[in-house]
């Protein structure tokens, strides 16, 4: 439950002893943006039979028939709408509602968390709403300007070039020492910079050079491919005609290991 609510109802939403580092002015607006969603959207489900009145209402949410003495949930925010306790839940995130504590908004219950995020962005980092007039957008996400910094050495990346990992931007330097995959050709790192192929969880270089058939030195970008032993081949020809070398040269290596030496 306490998970839950801190979750749904963030503490830093509302209050800021929970956000140390801001401005003056940020503290100013989160104070009224607080106290405005107090005034306006904030309320507390009641549970309790429907009443005779409501015989027969639909569910807000799900819309099936409620009858008198039904269990069901109303909202005194919403005015005479029940909904079924099951169906009491965010209309972002379909949780359950904690304690039945709901923001409305334009005739639908959020959340505390999603009905913030309606109006003010949310930092992937630290998880605080922005109050600033600038932010980084990218990947679908807002940080504040100093919070979008590399997951490894914490460098500010704000302009700079990155790599997602794990949803956290990296800097091309630690990606390319900690988490670039080896290309099985040449064995040099993928960089961040390099076009990449994989193939059953295997990695190359997306290069001809690099991504080819073990044989015939074949491009495969684009190509169909089988694989043997995690060897890239661009046919089965191509791939029987491997392993028959490959016999021939293990026989010739064993012949040569079992030949006696002059000294003998």
């Amino acid at each position: 439950r306490t998970r839950a609510l801190l979750q749904q109802l963030p503490p830093q939403d509302c209050d800021e002893r929970y956000c140390p580092d801001l401005a003056e002015e940020e503290r100013r607006q989160l104070r009224a943006f607080s106290a405005r969603r107090r005034r306006e959207a904030l309320g507390q489900g009641l549970a309790c039979p429907v009443p005779g009145p409501c015989h027969g209402c639909p569910c807000k949410k799900c819309g099936r028939r409620l009858n008198k003495g039904d269990p069901g949930i109303s909202a005194s925010r919403l005015g005479d709408q029940f909904w079924h306790p099951s169906c009491f839940s965010c209309h972002f995130c379909h949780q359950p509602l904690v304690d039945l504590i709901y923001f409305q908004q334009d005739g639908r219950i959020y959340c505390g968390r999603h009905h913030a995020e309606l109006f003010r962005p949310r930092c992937a980092s630290c998880d605080q709403l922005i109050f600033m007039e600038e932010c980084i957008e990218a990947e679908g996400r807002r940080w504040h300007l100093e919070h979008f910094c590399c997951l490894e050495c914490d460098v500010p990346l704000c302009g700079q070039r990155y790599v997602m990992k794990s949803g956290r931007p990296c800097c091309r330097g630690c990606f390319e020492s900690l988490f670039a995959e080896p290309c099985q050709a040449c064995g040099d790192p993928i960089g961040a910079d390099s076009e990449e192929a994989t193939h059953q969880g295997l990695h190359w270089h997306a290069r001809a050079a690099c991504f080819c058939c073990s044989l015939c030195r074949k491009p495969l970008r684009g190509q169909p491919l089988t694989s043997r032993h995690g060897r890239l081949f661009c046919s089965e020809t191509c791939s029987l005609g491997w392993d028959a070398s490959s016999t021939t040269s293990d026989s010739s290596d064993s012949a040569f290991a079992s030949a006696p030496s002059p000294d003998s």
